[in-house]
């Protein structure tokens, strides 16, 4: 009783203490009133914003989505952020336990002798010394935070706890990414395939009726060897682009967390379409939505919150430590009344001379709290960047994308004349396969376009904070 009436009052001053160190506070960080490259688009809601989009809706394919849901299950780096985030969690709750109190059992049976001859001059020797008895009890103990360095110690844990969250959303919305990058990028060596099997087909004909028209007297063995210069072209292209083939396909199966093997297709590329619309929202609501911000973000509250704790070291410890028990020579006396025992003793440890270190200590901490709100201004800046470029890149590409369209529609009618001329032995072999060479090249940039349009879609989206919500 009497140690309850001694603890009860240092508890309330504990509880009406204050914590050393500033409190967090958002760094302001001025943002733009609209993205650059809307191309003077109105502003979007926060709510119409396509980092908002679920993931399975960017492009509705559903192979795709079945990818996706596969690595976001195996991927090894996805699994590992889960075990860091554990880390993180059991940190926070070590650093948390620190506010209560620990209490302990003891037992223990002790047997001694002593020596009746020895130093204890006092003793008569021959005296029987021996001596063994049995001690059990509890341990209290308590250090009370009146200055909150514990209070910090589990601010900043609880923080480094919510990086490591937000880093796995990042590891995610990165992944989403990169598994749609991948997909894309197979499905445009697939139609590369095409367009080489198709390019190769037609240097076979061409290749068969130069040789007929050489054995016919009309053609001359240069316009042999020039087609057989296109065929071997193709031929190459398609080697080529068989083993990309293969080997995208083991990339994207070591995004799943599987072995190398071949990928199930969905839809062709040009049957992938992106979203009619894609509105970048409030360059504001970036803080929130982007998993980097909010990391970097915590990662500041953390460092803050170390400031706190080096600035508490100016002040004294208190620590709080009781022991109540019983000591017995007998075990069957060992609950007696006779047999109690109790201690309670407050500690106090006060710095006095520690040749700077505390200082030192308070001078480094803050100097790692500016560095990360440094670093949260420039992964905020960084954001609108990336966001800026992305929606630049995609206005642009749909524009050249459309204008190689055109171009390969007027090489597709050119290698169409020019074969009919010299069909009719207008031309030499020639214009012929400068036509085709031309067509092929238009093709194979088309097929590049298109992937470059879809995927800077999948930046822009990544580049929103999409992909994890």
């Amino acid at each position: 009783m009497r140690v309850s009436r001694c603890i009860l009052p240092l508890t309330a001053i504990l509880l009406a203490g204050c914590a050393i160190g500033p409190n967090y506070k958002r760094p302001a960080v001025e943002a733009p009133t609209a993205h650059r490259g809307m191309a003077g688009a109105p502003v979007a809601s926060e709510a119409s914003s396509l980092g908002e989009t679920p993931w399975p809706s960017l492009f509705n394919d559903a192979e795709i989505t079945s990818l996706v849901e596969t690595a976001l299950k195996e991927n090894f780096d996805i699994r590992m952020a889960a075990e860091r985030i554990e880390q993180a969690r059991a940190q926070y709750g070590i650093l948390r336990s620190g506010l209560f109190p620990t209490v302990n059992a003891n037992a223990k049976f002790t047997a001694q002798r002593g020596s009746s001859v020895g130093s204890v001059i006092f003793v008569k020797p021959g005296t029987n010394l021996d001596v063994s008895y049995t001690d059990v009890g509890g341990l209290f103990s308590w250090e009370l935070d009146l200055w909150g360095r514990v209070r910090r110690l589990k601010e900043g844990a609880r923080a480094q706890y919510l990086a490591t969250e937000d880093a796995r959303y990042g590891v995610q919305t990165a992944l989403v990414a990169d598994v749609t990058f991948a997909y894309l990028k197979l499905r445009e060596l697939d139609l590369e395939l095409e367009i080489a099997e198709k390019t190769r087909k037609v240097a076979e004909d061409g290749l068969r009726l130069t040789k007929l028209r050489r054995a016919n007297g009309v053609a001359t063995g240069l316009d042999v060897r020039q087609a057989e210069t296109l065929l071997y072209t193709a031929t190459s292209q398609r080697a080529a682009t068989e083993r990309a083939i293969e080997q995208q396909e083991n990339a994207i199966q070591l995004l799943l967390g599987g072995s190398p093997g071949t990928v199930q297709r969905g839809k062709a590329l040009g049957e992938i379409a992106g979203p009619q619309s894609i509105p970048a929202g409030l360059p504001s609501s970036l803080l929130e939505r982007r998993p980097d911000i909010r990391q970097a973000e915590q990662q500041l509250i953390a460092a803050n919150a170390q400031i706190g704790v080096a600035k508490a070291q100016y002040f004294p410890r208190i620590s709080l430590s009781s022991y109540v028990g019983g000591q017995s020579r007998s075990l069957s006396a060992l609950f007696t009344g006779s047999a109690r025992s109790w201690n309670f003793s407050p500690g106090l440890t006060a710095p006095i001379f520690d040749a700077g270190r505390i200082r030192n200590d308070v001078r480094y901490s803050e100097a790692v709290q500016r560095e990360a709100e440094l670093n949260y201004q420039k992964t905020v800046q960084n954001a609108f960047r990336e966001v800026s470029d992305s929606l630049i890149a995609h206005g642009r590409l749909q524009e050249q994308r459309k204008q190689q369209e055109l171009l390969v529609e007027a090489l597709n009618e050119s290698a169409r004349l020019s074969n009919a001329r010299y069909r009719g032995g207008l031309d030499s072999f020639l214009q012929v396969l400068d036509a085709q060479r031309n067509l092929f090249s238009g093709e194979l940039v088309l097929a590049q376009l298109q992937l470059a349009e879809l995927n800077s879609v999948v930046q822009l989206y990544r580049a929103l904070g999409g992909g994890w919500q």
